[in-house]
């Protein structure tokens, strides 16, 4: 399976969509400016990257099935 492109495209979406999430939590822990300019761009990031990385999830299951 990890020599698989598909799973390790997947992998490194899901490690993106962690990035992100640590990122905006951060940001919103410590609050102040890099809060009030960014945060909403940091969720709005991460819902298209995990987007993203549920669709390329579902791709892999569907074309792994069957083997």
């Amino acid at each position: 399976m990890l020599s698989d492109p598909l799973f390790i495209l997947a992998a490194i979406a899901s490690l993106v969509v962690l990035a992100i999430l640590a990122v905006g939590i951060g940001g919103f822990a410590q609050g102040g400016a890099f809060n009030r300019k960014h945060g909403n761009r940091m969720m709005r990031w991460r819902i298209y990257a995990q987007f993203a990385a549920v669709v390329l999830i579902m791709i892999f299951v569907y074309f792994r099935q069957g083997a």
